[in-house]
């Protein structure tokens, strides 16, 4: 999965939390903002606003939306949170941009969204946000911080991270085969996701044709983290998509089987 390299993180106030089923991590410039605002109030900020978005989609919490969805009979019609919403609106429409291969139920049967209610017409329904709501919740963290004026930083949480303002930070890539990591990228001003799937892998894909993912092993960069967690699932079942396809999302996939990662000695900036 990608991770930081801490040797790029000199001059700037770094912190870290387990929350989103992972450790997030957050980077700030030493320097404080003019207006008042501090890192520890930043910090503080970004982690009440990650606990309240997990708790409105973690399957793990019996209050948040998705698990009051499953305790319900089928049919039963929910009204959903800010957060929930905003990822069940993502959820429909890459699952419309990949015919199908983007799927929160993982192929365990038909649910809705019509914009207002919630609800599945199968007892046997599993709705599981996953990597898409913890993408949104780094998008709206970077926003949060945004708003209150600091000018560069970064959340990373697991293998989504997004990069804001003027900073170039290196990608690394922990080697699933041989162990270790290996840089391979650089990102600034965007969000990259690495997801890894097949045996023993914590991400999980449902093929709508039964098959395996042709991929198993793939990072996105793109202007959001939502959008690069969604694309990872599309690209490890379409690798065919056109480059122009993804250029017109502002994407770029890297295959990392298929790819010789190269050292980023003579990239530096």
């Amino acid at each position: 999965m990608g991770t930081l390299n801490a040797a790029a993180a000199g001059g700037w106030a770094r912190r870290a939390r387990p929350l989103l089923g992972t450790l997030v991590e957050v980077g700030l410039p030493l320097a404080a903002p003019t207006g008042g605002a501090t890192h520890e109030a930043a910090f503080a900020a970004v982690w009440a606003l990650l606990q309240d978005l997990q708790a409105q989609l973690s399957i793990f919490d019996s209050g948040s939306d998705l698990s009051r969805l499953h305790a319900a009979p089928p049919g039963t019609r929910l009204r959903v949170r800010p957060h929930t919403a905003r990822v069940l609106t993502a959820a429909c429409h890459w699952a419309t941009l990949s015919d199908g291969a983007f799927d929160l139920a993982q192929g365990s049967g038909s649910w809705h969204w019509d914009g207002t209610w919630l609800w599945r017409e199968h007892a046997r329904t599993r709705l599981d946000a996953g990597g898409l709501a913890k993408g949104d919740a780094i998008d709206q963290a970077v926003a949060r911080l945004q708003a209150q004026g600091w000018p560069a930083g970064w959340v990373n949480a697991g293998g989504d991270l997004r990069v804001f303002g003027p900073l170039r930070l290196p990608l690394v890539l922990r080697d699933e085969a041989q162990g270790g990591t290996r840089a391979w990228g650089w990102l600034e001003e965007g969000a990259a996701a690495t997801s890894h799937f097949g045996p023993g892998a914590r991400s999980r894909l449902h093929s709508p044709a039964g098959a395996a993912p042709i991929h198993t092993h793939l990072s996105v960069l793109a202007p959001t983290a939502l959008a690069a967690d969604a694309l990872t699932k599309v690209l490890a079942q379409q690798p065919q998509l056109p480059a122009a396809w993804l250029a017109g999302l502002g994407a770029h996939a890297v295959f990392h089987e298929a790819t010789a990662l190269q050292p980023l000695a003579e990239a530096a900036p």
